[in-house]
């Protein structure tokens, strides 16, 4: 599991976090009962200031998805919904057309895009 943030994408960092802790969650990557990373480790990993995950971390418990425990960590609730298979192809679908619009856009060659997936996706293998 990593998180990853792009800070010139327009959608508030914090917003970020929680939106790939519900996918984790949803994916069942995160199952309930998973202990969330801690604030200062997530932060570090991420160059954003702690107060960032905090409020990441206070919305997705508002919200149901994670538990705050003090002292302990944050955790995924146990009534966190998990995604069917045809929500994760759907999610799945609509991030390939964001990244082929996104290409074409640029004026990509499509196998360019798709060599460009393959290295990222060998890289990531690696790092973990």
């Amino acid at each position: 599991m990593r998180f990853h943030v792009n800070p010139s994408s327009g959608l508030p960092v914090y917003r970020q976090i929680m939106d790939q802790v519900r996918y984790f969650v949803a994916s069942a990557v995160l199952k309930p009962g998973d202990k969330l990373p801690s604030i200062r480790s997530l932060a570090r990993s991420l160059a954003v200031n702690p107060s960032t995950i905090v409020k990441a971390y206070t919305e997705l418990e508002h919200e149901g998805t994670v538990v705050n425990k003090q002292g302990l960590g944050a955790f995924v609730a146990e009534a966190s919904k998990r995604m069917t298979t045809r929500e994760q192809n759907e999610a799945l679908a609509q991030l390939a057309r964001q990244l082929w619009v996104e290409a074409a856009q640029l004026g990509a060659d499509p196998e360019l895009v798709q060599e460009i997936i393959e290295h990222e996706r060998r890289r990531i293998e690696n790092e973990q």
